[in-house]
């Protein structure tokens, strides 16, 4: 029970780099010395320290890591990158124990940092709350082998099944939930790393797709506009965020707008698989599809998503565009004031 008590607590740890240090995984890391906490870290942004170097960091006496134990949430790097290895730091420091919550399948890690820490005498434990750190570093590990990002689902819809009307009066959505539902989707936009819609989505609402009902990074917005309808002046082409066009008009991927890339793809079979690839091409970890419905149901047919966050407002529209379609098992189910919030995963 301790090992795991100390786990829980490198995972609350880790959680504070979530959305900042992409590509690396959002590592947390605990050192116990005689039972008590002397030093955590989790991991920086891209190409700084990693949790475990921060944890070391934190330790005023670092006579009491020969004696100690760190606990991680994913096996210590083994390979030079950015910064050099983590197994070496630990070596070097002499750690009694190290404690490991699941072993990391990068190829260039993959059981190595373990093999490294055993061969210098230190103890090594591995698995302990292995399924919450799986969970925890799930975008990491579906980036790895899986080869595309993680995909989270995200729609709100009426009582009886719509998530908009037919028609609107206003170029602006129409909410079906409530304001601290919405802090929550921006929430959620913070974590991740992209957030994707359709044409007919940003030609209704003119949405900005960013993060202001919550503090953190906006994600890189993904568009898919197939003969590119979308006027120059909506809020996507503002030039402050980093927005990827996915197009099938050849004639004009020239086009020059300010921080958006244009990328061709056939829109006439396989379009979720096809864009992943491009969300691969660029390093693009998790992606958040918000709509509209065809591009929800899209991804559904084609199998390709990991979570749906669906909102349930407290109203209904009688008639309008018909929620996605789909099956998954439900993993948890709160009620935000008058609204429910369902998270799915696919089965």
């Amino acid at each position: 029970m301790k090992h795991e008590f100390y786990i829980k607590r490198c995972l609350q740890v880790a959680k504070n780099g979530i959305g900042n240090t992409r590509p690396n995984p959002s590592v947390g890391a605990v050192i116990v010395h005689q039972n008590k906490i002397i030093g955590e870290g989790f991991t920086s942004e891209y190409g700084n320290n990693h949790a475990e170097v921060n944890a070391v960091n934190s330790v005023e006496n670092k006579v009491l890591l020969k004696e100690a134990t760190i606990y991680v949430t994913l096996e210590p790097c083994s390979h030079f990158g950015k910064t050099p290895p983590c197994a070496d730091l630990l070596v070097k420091h002499q750690f009694k124990n190290v404690v490991i919550g699941c072993v990391d399948t990068n190829s260039l890690v993959a059981g190595k940092g373990i093999e490294r820490l055993r061969n210098a005498g230190i103890n090594v434990i591995i698995g302990v709350l292995e399924d919450e750190c799986k969970e925890h570093h799930k975008r990491f590990f579906t980036v790895q082998n899986k080869k595309r990002p993680y995909i989270i689902l995200k729609w709100a819809e009426t009582i009886d099944g719509f998530i908009a009307p037919l028609s609107k009066l206003e170029q602006k959505p129409i909410w079906i939930s409530n304001k601290y539902s919405q802090q929550l989707v921006h929430k959620l936009r913070s974590n991740e790393h992209a957030i994707l819609v359709g044409t007919n989505t940003v030609i209704a609402d003119n949405p900005k797709l960013n993060v202001r009902s919550w503090f953190g990074n906006n994600p890189t917005r993904i568009i898919l506009d197939k003969t590119l309808r979308i006027p120059s002046d909506f809020s996507v082409f503002d030039g402050t965020v980093k927005t990827i066009v996915l197009t099938g008009d050849d004639n004009k991927l020239e086009n020059k707008i300010e921080n958006v890339i244009f990328e061709r793809i056939d829109f006439n079979s396989n379009l979720a698989q096809q864009i992943c690839i491009v969300l691969q091409k660029h390093n693009i970890q998790s992606v958040i599809i918000e709509g509209g419905s065809q591009t929800l149901q899209t991804f559904i047919d084609e199998k390709l998503w990991d979570e749906a966050h669906v909102f349930m407002g407290g109203f209904s529209f009688e008639n309008g565009v018909k929620a996605p379609v789909f099956s998954g098992n439900v993993t948890s189910e709160k009620r935000i004031k008058n609204d429910i919030l369902k998270i799915y995963k696919n089965d």
